[in-house]
C-alpha cells in the first residue's frame, strides 16, 4: 500500500496534535491535509500554532488540502504569514474569518503560484489582488466560492472575467458581496465588449450583489451548459431598466431557457424568492433558477420582483404552475393589493395557482376586486387555484365568488379548490 500512495490516494489528516514531526515518523511520506475544525480555547490555540508550524516546515511542499474554520485576526496573520511561497501539491485550500473586520491578504500570499488548485472556498476574507492570482497561476480551478467579500476585497467585474477567461475547467462559482459599494454613473460604466468568451464547464453559478456588478460581468460570458443559477439582489429597487444580459444568460443556457411551474417563497426574516425549475420527471432537466431579494420592507422586495417578472422577462409568460407560500409570516406584514395583481399579471400562461393558508387571504383580496373584462385580463389562462387551509378555503370560496362568476360568464372558468 504504501510503496503506491499516490495511485491509492492516501492522504496524512493532521489536526495539530503535537508537532507535525511526530505524526510524520509514525507514517511513509504521503500528502498531507491540514483541517482546523476545531473551537477556540487554550488547546486549540496550540493547536493552531502547531498547524502554522506545519506550514513553515520543510513538509510544507507535500500540503494538498488546508481546511481552516472561524480565524480570528491574530491566527490569520499567523496564517498569512506562513503563506508567502508557492504551494506545489496544494489542491483545496477553504479559509473562513470569524470576525467581520480582518486583514487584507496580500498580493504575495501562496507566493503568486497553486499550480494544482482546483477548490477555493474564501469566506469573509478580503483578497482583492485574487484575480491576479486566478489569471497567473489558480486556473484549473473547479470550483470557486468567494462568500461574503467584504468591502476591502472589492475587485472590479472586469478584473474577475479576464481572470475567468482562462479557466476553462470551472464548474462552480459563488460570489458574493457583503454590502453593494456605491453604484457607479450609468452613463460612466464601460460598454460590453464586442465578443464574449465562453466558459463551457460552467454549470452553477451564485451571485449575490449590486445588478450593475452581475449585468457587467455577464456582458462578459456565455454559459451554455448552466443550469443551477441563483442570484440575490441588494437594493433592486432602484432598478429603471431591464438587466438584458441576465436575460441572454438565461436564454442561452439549455437547462434554464424552459422551465413550466415556479415557487415564490416568502419568510418572516424579510426574504423573498423565485424559483423556476423545468417539468418534474423530464428527461435530462434539471435546471433551477432562483431570485432572492434581501431589503429590508417586504413591499419592496414585492415590487422588485414584479419588475423582475414584468421587463420582459421570457420565461414567466410561459409558466404553467405557480406556487406562492410563506413560513412563519407575521401578520403584521403589509401587501399591497395592487403589487399582488402587478406581480401576477405577466403569468398570462399560467394554469394552476397554488396557495398556503396566509397568502390565500391576501392574494385572494387583490383578485375579488377584478370583475368584468379586467377578470380575464389578469391571468386569462387560470383554471385551478388551490389553497392549503381550510379555514383559508371557506374564506377564499367566498370571497372569490364574484371573481369565479365574472370568468365563468367570459368563458374562462375557475374552480376554487383545497389541497
Amino acid at each position: 500500500m504504501f510503496a503506491s500512495p499516490r495511485h491509492l490516494n492516501l492522504r496524512l489528516e493532521y489536526y495539530g496534535h503535537g508537532p507535525i514531526s511526530e505524526a510524520l515518523d509514525a507514517w511513509p511520506v504521503l500528502p498531507i491535509i491540514l483541517n482546523s475544525t476545531f473551537s477556540h480555547h487554550p488547546k486549540s490555540d496550540q493547536r493552531w500554532d502547531n498547524m502554522v508550524a506545519a506550514l513553515e516546515s520543510e513538509h510544507y511542499d507535500r500540503v494538498c488540502k488546508i481546511n481552516t474554520h472561524y480565524l480570528t485576526n491574530s491566527q490569520l496573520r499567523k496564517f498569512t504569514a506562513a503563506m508567502q511561497k508557492p504551494f506545489p501539491e496544494l489542491t483545496r485550500l477553504q479559509v473562513w474569518a470569524a470576525s467581520d473586520v480582518v486583514p487584507v491578504l496580500p498580493d504575495t500570499f501562496l507566493g503568486g503560484s497553486a499550480p494544482r488548485l482546483r477548490t477555493l472556498h474564501l469566506e469573509s476574507i478580503p483578497f482583492p489582488s485574487l484575480p491576479k492570482l486566478l489569471l497567473s497561476s489558480a486556473n484549473d480551478l473547479v470550483t470557486l466560492t468567494l462568500d461574503d467579500i467584504p468591502d476591502t476585497g472589492y475587485f472590479s467585474p472586469d478584473a474577475i472575467a479576464t481572470a475567468l477567461k482562462v479557466m476553462t475547467r470551472l464548474d462552480y462559482l459563488e460570489l458574493r458581496f457583503r454590502s453593494p459599494r456605491p453604484r457607479p454613473d450609468p452613463a460612466s460604466r464601460p460598454l460590453p465588449p464586442p465578443t464574449r468568451f465562453v466558459l463551457s464547464s460552467l454549470t452553477e453559478v451564485t451571485f449575490g450583489g449590486a445588478y450593475e456588478y452581475l449585468e457587467d460581468l455577464l456582458a462578459r460570458i456565455d454559459a451554455p451548459l448552466l443550469y443551477d443559477l441563483t442570484v440575490i439582489f441588494f437594493n433592486f429597487t432602484d432598478l429603471n431598466s431591464d438587466i438584458p444580459q441576465l436575460h441572454r444568460l438565461i436564454s442561452h443556457a439549455e437547462q434554464l431557457k424552459a422551465p413550466d411551474h415556479a415557487e415564490v417563497s416568502i419568510s418572516r426574516y424579510s426574504t423573498i424568492e423565485l424559483s423556476l425549475h423545468p417539468r418534474t420527471g423530464a428527461v435530462d432537466r434539471r435546471g433551477r433558477l432562483m431570485l432572492h431579494f434581501d431589503d429590508e420592507e417586504f413591499s419592496l422586495q414585492l415590487w422588485s420582483l414584479a419588475q423582475i417578472c414584468s421587463s420582459s422577462y421570457p420565461l414567466i409568460s410561459a409558466l404553467e404552475e405557480l406556487k406562492i407560500t410563506e413560513r412563519d409570516l407575521p401578520s403584521s406584514y403589509h401587501m399591497d393589493d395592487t403589487q399582488w395583481l402587478e406581480f401576477l399579471d405577466p403569468f398570462t400562461a399560467l394554469k394552476n395557482l397554488y396557495l398556503t393558508d396566509e397568502i390565500a387571504r391576501r392574494v385572494c383580496t387583490s383578485l375579488q376586486e377584478l370583475s368584468g373584462e379586467r377578470a380575464t385580463e389578469v391571468l386569462p389562462a387560470l383554471r385551478n387555484i388551490f389553497v392549503d387551509g381550510l379555514r383559508s378555503f371557506e374564506h377564499v370560496q367566498e370571497a372569490l365568488r364574484p371573481f369565479v362568476a365574472a370568468r365563468q360568464l367570459s368563458g374562462y372558468p375557475v374552480a376554487i379548490n383545497h389541497s
